[in-house]
């Protein structure tokens, strides 16, 4: 039997098995394939590993999409969690490449999918509060935020939250330095039902002008030394 001969049912069950390459690769094998993979069914879920991913055509967004994960665990990567005035210029000219290329696609997703359930960005060191903002308007549904290492991210996203996030049942702030126990504490007061976790957030050294950073930065040193 030929795999074309297979029911739709059969053909997405199939379909759900393969990466996003690999799909995109069968689907240009007949019209047929294409069809399935062009069915709404079949996107629900995205995972995306580097910037590279989401500038990719091997992928659909729209209304079916629930759970969304944008998670970057490169060396490279990781540049962008440093503070820009800490940067170099090759630093900075990497950052720059990719610096909007998430928010770009956040506010794609604000369009087309708009009931998204989950939403899970780690390491992603330029998405700002703004972004957050814009996903907590236009997917009313969204049931788990959970933010890792964006160093961008304030007490504005908290603040977002306790107006917009009427729906959420899970918030992660994990290793987000530049959030305070005040925000905190103002969605634990506000949003009593919401999950909150903030491993090694507000107890970071928030992002600060150099002056201020060698400050403290000298401050510890004594207390060593003591």
């Amino acid at each position: 039997m030929h795999i074309t001969q297979l029911n739709r049912e059969c053909l997405l069950h199939l379909f759900s098995f393969l990466d996003n390459n690999s799909r995109k690769n069968l689907a240009e094998t007949c019209h047929k394939l294409l069809e399935v993979f062009q069915d709404p069914l079949l996107w629900s879920l995205l995972n995306f590993h580097s910037p590279v991913e989401l500038k990719k055509d091997n992928f659909l967004l729209g209304p079916a999409l629930k759970y969304l994960s944008i998670c970057w665990y490169s060396e490279r990567v990781k540049v962008c969690n440093i503070e820009d005035w800490m940067k170099n210029t090759l630093q900075k000219d990497f950052c720059k490449r990719h610096e909007n290329t998430v928010s770009d696609f956040l506010l794609d997703v604000c369009n087309r999918c708009p009931n998204l359930l989950s939403l899970t960005l780690s390491g992603c060191g330029h998405v700002t509060d703004d972004c957050i903002l814009q996903v907590l308007k236009n997917c009313p549904n969204l049931k788990s935020l959970k933010l890792e290492n964006c160093v961008r991210i304030t007490d504005c996203t908290l603040e977002a939250v306790t107006l917009h996030g009427g729906s959420l049942r899970t918030l992660h702030v994990d290793f987000c330095r530049n959030i305070t126990q005040a925000g905190l504490e103002r969605v634990r007061q506000k949003c009593p039902s919401v999950m909150l976790r903030a491993e090694r957030s507000a107890n970071m050294i928030p992002d600060s002008k150099p002056e201020k950073k060698l400050m403290l930065e000298k401050a510890s040193r004594k207390l060593v030394q003591l």
